[in-house]
């Protein structure tokens, strides 16, 4: 192989690798949205909301699907199908993130994320027993 066939070679190469790596960093970047927007997107976006306890949700062992019922914070209420059991702290969470796509009505969820209440964080009558003593 002579010298100028090796060095396109070379080039292609990097080139090729600078493409995968500009490809993943597009597919990882994810944006957050609320469920009118995802329906508009087609592709893996967060949604930040909190869980509607008041509706049905239930995890299926036959499919590993936990299924909830989640209100964005523009108050937008839509089903959410989770690719597995519902995650441990999920029934004390503050807020929760589901990532996924909006699919056949619902927002199919690969991950979901919660936000608890802090144990570090004081309720305040800490505060005002200072000022007292």
């Amino acid at each position: 192989m002579s010298k100028k066939a090796k060095t396109i070679t070379g080039i292609i190469i990097i080139v090729a690798f600078l493409l995968i790596g500009v490809m993943s960093f597009i597919d990882s970047k994810i944006e957050y949205v609320n469920f009118t927007e995802a329906k508009e997107r087609m592709r893996t976006v967060e949604v930040k909301g909190h869980w509607i306890k008041d509706k049905e949700s239930r995890f299926d062992p036959e499919t590993n699907t936990f299924t909830f019922y989640m209100k964005d914070d523009s108050s937008n209420e839509v089903k959410v199908v989770l690719d597995g059991a519902k995650p441990n702290n999920f029934d004390v969470a503050e807020a929760v993130v589901a990532k996924g796509k909006m699919k056949d009505g619902y927002f199919h969820a690969k991950e979901v994320l919660t936000k608890c209440p802090s144990k570090y964080e004081a309720d305040g009558k800490e505060v005002m027993q200072t000022k007292q003593n």
